[in-house]
């Protein structure tokens, strides 16, 4: 027994010592690796440091170790290929790669301050917008912080002359084996990998495959992952176009098969064989309505037709990074905005079901004015496939006043009056939008073409500062502007006989992309109380809710002879883009069996779908990435099944609009499907 127990002891203690000498040389090999791989270490440090910063000034998560390990991940396998170079040659790739990502941080810190969201290599083809905007993008969206990235790079240079100085690179040459460093690296790739895949649960993966929660993948995965993930989806869509079209055509098929027409209801058809005139009010916020500045409205004419006519005050634009595009879009079809790039831009030669084909049907003219390049948006193409017989551009307009952009509004609505006439003549129905242009971002040349003052005048004749020469000063006096615009557009044609027979519908395309910062300004003020109507609007800070909640646009839809009717009403109910195309085909005696949205008058609860997935009810704003919401209605009940009931409809919507804009599912299913003929009015 004790011979046993010795030859026990003696074989425990050599499994020891060899153990200690493995553990003893694994250490020595370590401290040797770190100390001849001080350039490739710093590479990690200083990008993974990018991907932090990023973090911290978007999604507010900078320190969760999940995007930590992700990004790691990325870096690594990046970073190995530099050991196919000799030791002084690697600074070179790692130089290119770590301003590569820098870039790449750069650029989704400045694209998410403006559409909080993050940039897509899908959205390559819409870089050209950019050439006429180059004002809106310098002074309205890039800051400060967003070149701190590039700082990253040069401390990596810093190090490596500080090294060469010190001959480090003829240490390293001694002691390096290429071959055997990529492989050792890509085993603590693997190593990385697994301790950031246990992290990962099915939802982040499934959203990681569908790319359409952007802000929720950058929050889960770091920005690297999502940006090669995102360079995958993009490929994979344009070098296979049918991947995957099966199961959207299944999808297509199963769910408007078994939808129902609305019902009809009290706005059913009374509009019928009137006119339609679309006034598309650039950038035109919701909160500007029924403002006033020193007893002053900011809006007289937009609230004059609210109240006039059928007004929509808690209505959202759903646009994505194709801001105006998007709206059209979503307007005219019923469908979301693309997940990946823009339909004008990347699918435009699809065969949508809009409001302006249902017109043609019907023996309407269809036509789109704009005091702007026709290029813009890819317009001049997308116009023809969207069902407009003429687009008036800027080549058919006299340039006699400029102010931001372009044409002005004011000398836009007046030459396009004189073209309405011609056309009223020559047809009996037309149907045609008016796209503003003047309350575009970065709203600097207003001040010479408005008077309206965002400041306090005293009954002393002095001036109490507010907002003068702020960004959210020069808007308010834009939208003024604006407003003035239209109400002279409304004058116009009343005189001239054209809103006897014309209902005008008017909506604004999306926010005014200003920063939270300028919304404190106006609402986080002692002198608000001088100023605002609505004087609960005092707020201490704008949040994120509060800033997405006060995205909405204004949306309505007037008509001379409903003036003073019990028709002309304000509705409250939540509403968006994506409802116009049933709401107003309804009115007009129109029917588009493909659109995603609600007749608003012939529901009872709606939800408002937005492009990141996240929504909105009377109850409650949900927010998908942080997974938490913002109750509006104070007394409702708020349940988990309610939560997952509505988070499953974004999706759904999302991933079938998605399917019919990248498979143009509704030609090709139709095509040889006679399932839908049932539908199909």
């Amino acid at each position: 027994m004790k011979e046993k127990c010795r030859k026990l002891k003696k074989y425990f203690l050599k499994l020891y010592k060899n153990f200690k000498q493995r553990l003893k040389k694994f250490f020595k090999n370590l401290i040797s690796y770190l100390k001849t791989n001080l350039i490739f270490e710093i590479f990690l440090i200083v990008n993974i440091i990018n991907g932090i910063l990023l973090r911290y000034f978007t999604v507010k998560n900078p320190f969760d170790i999940k995007p930590i390990l992700g990004d790691l991940t990325i870096l690594l396998i990046v970073g190995a290929f530099c050991y196919f170079f000799k030791p002084k040659k690697q600074i070179k790739y790692l130089f290119i790669c770590s301003l590569i990502f820098s870039v790449t941080c750069f650029i989704n810190c400045t694209y998410y301050s403006n559409f909080i969201s993050f940039a897509s290599f899908s959205m390559l083809a819409t870089a050209t917008e950019l050439a006429g905007y180059t004002d809106a993008v310098t002074q309205n969206i890039l800051e400060f912080k967003d070149f701190v990235f590039f700082i990253q790079p040069f401390i990596l240079l810093f190090f490596h002359f500080q090294l060469r100085k010190k001959e480090y690179y003829k240490k390293v040459e001694k002691v390096e084996n290429s071959k055997k460093r990529f492989f050792n690296t890509l085993a603590l790739t693997i190593i990385s990998l697994g301790f950031f895949v246990t992290q990962l649960t099915s939802t982040d993966l499934s959203r990681l495959n569908k790319q359409w929660n952007r802000s929720s993948i950058v929050m889960e995965f770091g920005i690297y992952i999502y940006q090669a993930n995102d360079l995958a989806s993009c490929i994979k869509t344009k070098v296979n176009t049918m991947f995957g079209y099966d199961e959207a055509a299944k999808t297509f098929r199963e769910y408007y098969s078994s939808l129902e027409k609305s019902k009809s209801n009290k706005y059913t058809n009374i509009f019928q064989g009137k006119n339609v005139l679309v006034i598309h009010a650039e950038s035109f916020q919701g909160f500007t309505m029924n403002l006033k500045f020193n007893d002053q409205e900011l809006t007289p004419n937009m609230n004059r037709l609210s109240e006039e006519g059928i007004y929509f005050n808690n209505f959202y634009a759903e646009e994505s990074t194709g801001t105006s595009s998007d709206s059209e879009f979503t307007f005219s079809s019923g469908l979301m905005p693309a997940s990946n790039g823009t339909v004008f831009m990347n699918y435009f030669d699809r065969n949508y079901v809009t409001i302006q084909k249902l017109a043609q049907e019907k023996g309407y003219y269809t036509f789109s004015m704009h005091g702007n390049n026709g290029s813009a948006w890819n317009r001049d193409i997308m116009y023809k496939y969207m069902g407009y017989d003429k687009f008036y551009s800027k080549k058919d307009y006299t340039i006699d006043e400029e102010i931001g952009l372009g044409l002005s509004d004011k000398s836009f609505f007046r030459q396009s009056v004189e073209k309405l006439e011609k056309i009223n003549s020559e047809h009996k129905n037309w149907y045609g939008t008016l796209i503003m242009l003047t309350n575009h971002t970065p709203f600097n040349d207003i001040n010479d073409h408005s008077t309206y003052s965002v400041d306090i005048n005293n009954s002393d004749g002095t001036v109490t500062s507010y907002l003068g020469g702020s960004k959210i000063g020069n808007y308010l006096k834009s939208v003024h502007y604006a407003d003035e615009a239209i109400g002279q557009l409304m004058s116009s044609l009343d005189e001239k006989g054209l809103l006897d027979n014309t209902i005008v519908v008017i909506y604004g395309d999306h926010d005014a992309k200003l920063k939270t910062s300028e919304f404190e300004k106006l609402y986080y003020n002692d002198n608000i109380d001088n100023i605002l109507i609505d004087k609960s609007k005092k707020i201490d800070k704008v949040d994120d809710y509060t800033y997405e909640l006060n995205r909405k646009v204004p949306f309505i839809i007037w008509s001379k002879d409903k003036v003073g009717t019990e028709y002309a009403k304000t509705y409250s109910k939540i509403m968006g883009m994506i409802d116009v195309s049933p709401t107003l085909e309804n009115m007009l005696g129109l029917y588009n069996p493909y659109a995603l949205g609600h007749d608003i008058f012939s529901v009872d609860d709606n939800v408002v779908v937005f492009p990141s997935g996240n929504w909105i009810t009377d109850k409650l704003y949900y927010n998908s990435s942080k997974r938490e919401y913002r109750q509006l209605d104070q007394n409702a009940a708020i349940s988990i099944d309610y939560i997952n009931k509505y988070s499953a409809y974004a999706e759904d919507i999302i991933n079938l609009s998605n399917g019919i804009i990248d498979y143009n599912l509704i030609e090709k299913v139709n095509n040889g499907d006679e399932q839908l003929s049932t539908v199909k009015k």
